[in-house]
């Protein structure tokens, strides 16, 4: 079985959302992550929930392509939020044929989070998504630890926790976490590197997260020892933006070497089949 690798938005985020699913083909990926609701106020949006242009105009080039989504993000779970208004958003996806959506905790109440991320599991398991909760040092759910609790809380057969190499090293997490937590809460994993040195700063954290990651291999997380402790084949999703590279060096250029950097990384494990 081979493993699926994935384009995810953030990499190519100047990229309208068909033309993202053109550059995944261009460079080799066999999937791509959908950003059908921006991260942030100041982020590009586009029209992309429900049957508009641009999903009409997405769905077009993933048969052109032979492309497939894999993912879509991103899904905050607020104090204010009501999680019925995400059934626009989880159609969509599963029109795209994505097979999780990325969530988000951001409420500080831990147990009122809890109870709507169940729901959110619940409201997407009809469309045949997975949620998947991705902890991330500056939002409310911040450790690997956290998420994986929640996750457990939810009980939920299509409630996943996602990790992101650069989340879980900023977050203080360690790789022998990984054990503790049933291999099937994990439907994908992200893959990047970063300098082994952390920001001190929550500026700092969400910068380097947001525009300035480093290919696999050339930084200094231990991704070879969270891929093996994760399922081996588990599907890849390679978010690493490089908006200084960005400056000199087109989208497609940038994924293919994304692309190339990650196989190399995993023909250095074990027993692991590539896209």
């Amino acid at each position: 079985m081979s493993r699926p690798i994935a384009l995810a938005a953030l990499t190519v985020l100047e990229l309208a959302p068909p033309d993202m699913v053109s550059c995944a083909a261009d460079a080799g990926y066999s999937h791509i992550g959908l950003r059908l609701i921006p991260a942030t106020p100041t982020e590009v949006s586009y029209a992309t929930i429900g049957d508009t242009p641009i999903i009409r105009a997405t769905l077009a080039r993933l048969a052109d392509t032979g492309v497939r989504c894999f993912d879509v993000e991103i899904l905050r779970l607020k104090p204010e939020t009501r999680v019925v208004d995400f059934l626009p958003v989880l159609e969509t996806a599963a029109r795209l044929g994505a097979r999780a959506a990325l969530v988000a905790g951001n409420d500080p109440d831990e147990a009122r989070l809890t109870q709507r991320f169940g729901e959110l599991c619940d409201l997407a398991a009809p469309l045949g998504l997975a949620a998947c909760l991705e902890p991330m040092p500056w939002t409310d759910v911040r450790t690997f630890a956290q998420g994986a609790r929640i996750v457990g809380q939810v009980a939920r057969a299509n409630a996943g926790l996602l990790i992101d190499p650069i989340h879980f090293d900023r977050g203080g997490s360690r790789v022998s976490e990984i054990a503790d937590v049933p291999a099937a809460w994990f439907r994908y994993v992200q893959l990047c590197d970063a300098p082994a040195e952390r920001p001190t700063t929550t500026e700092g954290l969400l910068h380097q997260a947001r525009a300035e990651r480093l290919l696999p291999g050339d930084g200094g997380l231990d991704l070879r020892g969270m891929l093996r402790a994760l399922p081996p084949d588990l599907p890849l999703s390679l978010e690493i933006p490089m908006e200084g590279l960005a400056k000199t060096v087109g989208a497609v250029e940038r994924a293919r070497r994304a692309l190339a950097a990650a196989r190399k990384l995993l023909q250095s494990l074990p027993a692991v089949n590539l896209a």
